[in-house]
């Protein structure tokens, strides 16, 4: 595969004397830290020993054009044993880079919240990951000269270091995302007619760039589509390995070479606790939950510290969004007291914010079910996203459930998506924010939709707002621009008649709007929904939306103007402005020329006039006399 140029290929600067200031700037760091070097030569080392890498032949050494890429090693914080080499493509040389040269191509990685959404609808979930997902890409060799790096062939710190060039797709490099994702796709594509559909779909809509999550209705489904999946990525020779499943059944019919370490001397019958991460998501595999554990790192207590916490706080599908908003309200006052980045922060101010750390900890209280539905709630015949909307004057949000209901009549809820937004620091109405938070329900409907990928979905809009159902329903009033393209961006999306009214103190999003602590978080509504949709049958509306008065503040008042024009002056007043006689009668011999060259009576000319046209020219004017003055004799009064 060719690195995707933007356009030919560059004819880049000899970069390689920058490139030897950064090697010698790890090899400081090399010499210095034992685990580092250690770690990081043997990952050089396999990278070179799998073929990944090459060295430059002495014959190709002064080929251009050509690149070096400065390198450095990385450890995550959630795997502090691993590291990872990373190639710094965007490190700039007289002013330019390789990225700079790249083209990202189509977005082509499917949204992380639709791959989380769809791994909570079974009740058996599968996790893997794609091998060294980069790697297994390889670059066109006249393209290999712009992947060069420098490093000691024998792990030699004391030797000059060698040419090497990397024949892969890698870290670091602007367009490895997008080639790696469509070399994925193509894969997946090309084994539509040979493999099951259902491990086709997984490829295509489940990953995640290298990491696969998933969930069936059964062990069986599982297994099976296990089986088809590494067959079929084995055809492009990719190894989905380090399964993890919340099914025993599932994990003994996986290689155990093929599960990840965290599986493989885990006896899960005695319920020993097993965390994974899902795409950055805490899940305990064992009790098949979501948690939070948050591990707030000490930041000063000013603007920047603050920023800082509450950004770290990583929760992709809004599950604590009314806990961190009380966080986010804080930030929010720094920002209109306009505090320094550094200045520490007021004493009350302070109270809040150490307070709200406090109560950081108690967030590993909360707990969410990974699947939509339990495992014993089974035949569901219907299925049902209720989204409510609600704003305060210190912020505003929404939430969506999904409502199942079997064919036995039973009902289960379920938390989907929740968000929630400080109010703008500018003074703005209720109406207006409430109508702010139906458009946030709107959007999110679109997104859950398209991502939860289920058949015969209806969909329910709650607000506690009268006046914004009266905006929604209307179709007659005009209003201004705020208001009117937020109910056009609503309209387009959804139907009026979806729309209902709810109580406030029914209303979950209220929670989203004003903020809870951890504990009222666990005691309240908001992870499964008011009681009312728990009932077999949904309260029938007995509230009428009423139309929008004529005095609303947000109706444009409409001005309607009637002119009326009167022509006093007659061709012969004009005629008194003329100073004699002469230039009175060549005016009117040009415009009867005119008019004739109009009607295509006579060929346009400069020329001035003749004899004819002011004889012709006097008898009108004299004739525009006699029908001033002897009107009535004409008329034969």
């Amino acid at each position: 595969m060719p690195l995707p140029f933007k356009q030919d290929r560059p004819n880049l600067p000899n970069n390689k004397s920058c490139s030897v200031q950064r090697l010698r700037g790890l090899e400081r760091r090399l010499k210095r830290d034992q685990k580092y070097c250690s770690d990081y030569m043997n990952f050089m080392k396999d990278i070179i020993a799998r073929g990944d890498a090459e060295k430059v032949p002495e014959k190709e050494l002064n080929n251009h054009p050509a690149w070096y890429i400065p390198h450095h090693g990385v450890y995550h914080p959630q795997k502090p044993g691993k590291i990872r080499v990373v190639f710094d493509c965007s490190a700039r040389f007289q002013d330019t880079s390789l990225n700079d040269h790249l083209l990202t191509g189509p977005e082509l990685t499917n949204t992380l919240v639709g791959v989380l959404c769809r791994f909570r609808k079974g009740p058996i979930a599968i996790m893997c990951d794609v091998e060294r997902m980069f790697h297994q890409f390889h670059v066109r060799p006249e393209d290999q000269d712009y992947l060069r790096f420098l490093w000691w062939e024998n792990g030699d710190l004391m030797s000059p270091p060698s040419t090497f060039r990397m024949k892969v797709h890698l870290f670091g490099t602007a367009s490895s995302p997008g080639c790696a994702n469509f070399g994925l796709k193509h894969l997946a594509a090309k084994g539509q007619d040979e493999f099951n559909q259902n491990a086709v779909k997984f490829i295509q809509r489940n990953f995640y760039v290298d990491d696969g999550l998933v969930s069936v209705t059964s062990d069986a489904e599982a297994i099976q589509l296990i089986k088809e999946a590494r067959g079929l990525c084995s055809t492009g020779k990719l190894r989905l390995h380090k399964f993890v499943s919340n099914s025993k059944h599932v994990l003994k019919s996986i290689p155990k070479e093929e599960c990840a370490e965290s599986v493989k001397n885990l006896d899960m019958a005695l319920g020993e606790p097993l965390m994974e991460r899902a795409l950055g998501v805490q899940w305990c595999v064992s009790s098949d939950d979501f948690q939070l554990r948050v591990t707030v790192k000490e930041h000063p207590l000013t603007r920047r510290g603050v920023l800082s916490t509450v950004a770290s706080i990583y929760d992709p599908l809004g599950f604590v969004a009314p806990f961190i908003l009380l966080g986010k309200q804080i930030l929010q006052q720094l920002c209109r007291d306009k505090a320094g980045w550094d200045e520490p922060l007021s004493e009350e101010l302070k109270t809040q914010w150490e307070s709200w750390l406090q109560d950081l900890q108690n967030l590993s209280n909360v707990r969410i079910r990974r699947c939509y539905i339990p495992a014993n709630f089974i035949d569901v015949k219907q299925y049902e996203l209720h989204h409510f909307s609600d704003a305060s004057v210190t912020g505003y949000g929404e939430c969506t459930y999904l409502r199942t209901i079997n064919t036995n009549g039973d009902v289960h809820c379920s938390l989907v998506m929740g968000k929630a937004r400080v109010a703008p620091t500018k003074v703005t109405t209720i109406p207006r924010l409430e109508l702010s938070a139906a458009v946030v329900a709107a959007r999110t409907s679109v997104v859950l939709r398209k991502e939860l990928e289920i058949d015969g979905l209806q969909e329910h809009f709650w607000t506690d707002s009268k006046v914004v159902l009266g905006y929604i329903n209307n179709d007659a009033r005009r209003f201004h621009v705020f208001v009117a393209n937020r109910i056009q961006r609503i309209k387009s999306t959804t139907d009026s008649k979806q729309w209902r009214f709810v109580r406030s103190e029914d209303n979950p999003a209220d929670h989203a709007s004003r903020g809870l602590k951890a504990d009222q978080l666990v005691a309240s509504t908001w992870f499964n929904g008011p009681d009312f949709l728990w009932k077999r049958e949904l309260p029938i509306e007995d509230v009428k939306v009423s139309e929008v008065i004529d005095n609303d503040p947000e109706l444009r008042k409409a001005q309607v103007l009637n002119t009326k024009a009167k022509e006093d002056r007659t061709l012969l007043d004009r005629l008194t402005r003329f100073s004699d006689w002469k230039r009175a009668v060549k005016a009117i011999a040009r415009l009867k020329r005119h008019a004739k060259q109009i009607k295509g009576l006579k060929l346009k000319t400069n020329e001035a006039t003749s004899v004819e046209e002011r004889q012709e020219a006097e008898l009108f004017i004299i004739k525009l006399v006699q029908t001033e003055v002897f009107s009535t004799e004409i008329n034969g009064d």
